[in-house]
């Protein structure tokens, strides 16, 4: 049976078992494929070694399939995990922004301002009451403060501001 890639966020990947419905295409991913981007989703610096051995591969093969995966642009690339509490930091807020115009040079000015912000770590256009979802981090709420004003505060496409701070985060497979 043929498993097919159904989505994927953050990085982590969702196999389906019967289908993929792409906003673009529709991209078939067999079954070993798909143990392999669930492995490499868990682990992307697992060993190729060890990877053929978890998907029932030899070296080579698993690795002439990770390859044409990248090739593909299914795997856009690997990452580091750092907790930002290890670094002296660890002030996380989602952060809900409203733009006081629907125009593609408003948002596209928003979006290279959020591009040039090193706290400003997720950048997301949604849907609903407001236009984009920010996922923010910084030292602490000092330096937050400093975020709101500093940054949203100056730019005139923004009208509203709404701030979530995460207190914790018992689940969490960003990548």
């Amino acid at each position: 049976m043929d498993a097919r890639l159904c989505g994927y966020g953050n990085n982590r990947l969702a196999i389906c078992g019967d289908s993929l419905r792409n906003s673009q295409s529709m991209t078939d991913i067999d079954a070993t494929n798909a143990r392999i981007l669930r492995e490499l989703s868990r682990n992307g610096r697992l060993p190729n070694q060890d990877l053929a051995e978890r998907v029932g591969l030899s070296p080579s093969a698993c690795l002439r399939r990770v390859q044409e995966l990248e090739r593909r642009g299914i795997i856009k690339g690997y990452r580091a995990v750092i907790d930002p509490g290890a670094l002296g930091g660890g002030f996380t807020a989602y952060v809900a922004v409203g733009l006081s115009e629907h125009t593609k040079a408003a948002q596209k000015a928003f979006e290279r301002a959020m591009a040039l912000s090193p706290h400003v770590r997720e950048c997301h256009n949604i849907t609903g009451t407001i236009e984009y979802l920010l996922r923010v981090e910084v030292p602490d709420i000092a330096a937050y403060k400093h975020f709101h004003a500093e940054t949203l505060g100056t730019l005139p496409q923004v009208t509203s501001i709404t701030t979530y701070v995460v207190m914790d985060s018992p689940k969490d497979e960003r990548a």
